[in-house]
């Protein structure tokens, strides 16, 4: 598991290869100046609900993982991710079998 620590204080547990598809995701956000929200849904085990976090060029974000090598990263995972982020809602980072169904039901429609 590894973390993702806003504003240098608040730590965040997040599955390694779910966190690098995320700072992917928020990387592409940040390096054109966006302003945006990310959230996600906590399991039971952490407590239920969501988290959401106002992300800014402004405020502090480190991406610290726990293993030593990187993810392999899937180009589907990180599109959908992408797409999420333009929405009102912001950019939720979803599974990637969420995120491999989301874009089977794109391409039917």
């Amino acid at each position: 598991m590894g973390y993702l620590v806003y504003g240098a204080a608040v730590e965040y547990e997040i599955e390694d290869r779910a966190l690098a598809h995320a700072k992917v995701a928020i990387g592409m956000k940040l390096r054109r100046q966006e302003c945006f929200f990310v959230s996600w849904s906590n399991p039971v085990e952490k407590g239920s609900g969501r988290v959401s976090l106002w992300v800014s060029p402004n405020i502090p974000l480190i991406f610290r993982f726990a293993g030593s090598r990187a993810p392999e990263l899937n180009q589907t995972w990180l599109e959908v991710l992408g797409e999420l982020s333009h929405t009102p809602r912001g950019l939720i980072l979803i599974s990637e079998k969420e995120a491999e169904s989301y874009a089977a039901r794109r391409q039917v429609e």
